[in-house]
């Protein structure tokens, strides 16, 4: 390379650093605070696509070179030993799965696909009750065995594992992991809704990164709440919000969320239409995120407190909606700033002598 070129390379960059991009049918975006040099962006950048396409070639249900297709496709009851990176993620899957009763699933795809909201044309019909018994029968996170000291799992029942809930998630904690190893400390990655900041947006003015939550409305994007993430020492945390609001269809006047109950195969029917979970970990939060929405506002508050969750509910009433949060998002994020937006909290803790899974 010529001195033309490592002058250019050399070149500092204005702050904010952006990177945008397409990536798992969502988008990408990295944006960073600390000094950067042309040169060091773009071994930057170079370096986090390079961790997106290894959670692609692991977890995808669309390519099929991807690990997960050749774990689904393996023999049942045999051990097939794995990635270090899919292990990691199915532990989580399955810890999370067991902590909600079942109500974060990753053997649910198969039931997904019969309500048509899965990656496969299907009309958009209702499917008959014996369609339902016969799938809902194999479904079960029970169906996945998860060997971490041995780096292995298998399926003890013909189900298709689909880790599209979670997968994202940690995508975005192996980019914000390898930005960490570059020694960055101000930056903020948003993987398809999914996000997790360091540090502050504005070192100088001690800004801290914002995030808008949502209103789950149709057709129309708008902050219900802005909240600053930042955390003590200037941590790392994550939020990952589920929402049920964008993708359903209606039969005969009534609407079908995509939001499938693994426990009863059909979607749910309960006010909540949005759940954040904020958590230094995007894998945990993105899987949290799910179980609460599938369970409803008393299950999910009852969960959060069982589970140390920082949580935050949209529930719809009428044409408006209401706020609430977990005892933890209050203690994480403060009092002030929870009536500052008029968010609800929970006067006590929600009742432990009922089942979560309202068996």
């Amino acid at each position: 390379m010529g001195v033309a070129g490592c002058s250019e390379n050399d070149r500092p960059l204005d702050p904010p650093v952006r990177f945008e991009g397409d990536i798992f049918g969502t988008f990408y975006q990295v944006t960073i605070m600390d000094p950067l040099t042309l040169g060091e962006s773009r071994e930057l950048e170079e370096g986090f696509l390079a961790e997106l396409e290894d959670v692609d070639q692991a977890m995808s249900t669309y390519r099929d070179d991807a690990e997960l297709i050749a774990f689904n496709e393996a023999p049942l009851e045999e051990w097939q030993p794995l990635s270090n990176e899919l292990i990691e993620v199915l532990a989580i899957s399955q810890s999370v799965a067991e902590a909600s009763h079942g109500a974060f699933d990753i053997t649910v795809g198969d039931l997904v696909n019969l309500w048509s909201f899965g990656p496969g044309a299907r009309p958009e019909e209702v499917p008959s009750d014996d369609a339902l018994a016969e799938q809902l029968a194999q479904v079960g996170f029970d169906a996945v065995e998860v060997d971490t000291q041995n780096m292995q799992a298998r399926r003890t029942r013909d189900v298709f594992v689909d880790l599209s809930a979670v997968a994202k998630g940690h995508a975005t904690d192996q980019v914000a992991a390898y930005l960490d190893q570059q020694g960055l400390e101000h930056y903020l990655v948003n993987l398809g809704g999914d996000l997790i900041a360091r540090g502050l947006r504005d070192e100088d003015a001690q800004t801290p990164w914002r995030i808008g939550i949502e209103v789950p409305e149709d057709g129309q994007q708008r902050a219900q709440h802005v909240i600053p993430l930042v955390g003590p020492a200037l941590e790392s945390i994550s939020v990952a919000t589920s929402g049920d609001y964008r993708n359903y269809f209606e039969v005969d006047g009534e609407r079908f969320s995509h939001t499938i109950d693994p426990r009863t195969g059909r979607p749910v029917t309960h006010q909540v239409a949005s759940t954040s979970v904020f958590h230094p970990s995007n894998a945990w939060a993105d899987a949290w995120a799910t179980a609460l929405l599938v369970v409803g506002e008393q299950e999910a508050m009852q969960m959060a407190i069982e589970n140390n969750l920082k949580a935050l509910l949209l529930v719809r009433e009428g044409e408006q909606w209401r706020s609430i949060a977990s005892p933890e998002f209050v203690n994480y994020f403060g009092e002030t700033l929870v009536d500052e937006l008029g968010i609800e909290q929970l006067s006590a803790p929600a009742p432990t002598n009922q089942p979560v899974t309202g068996e």
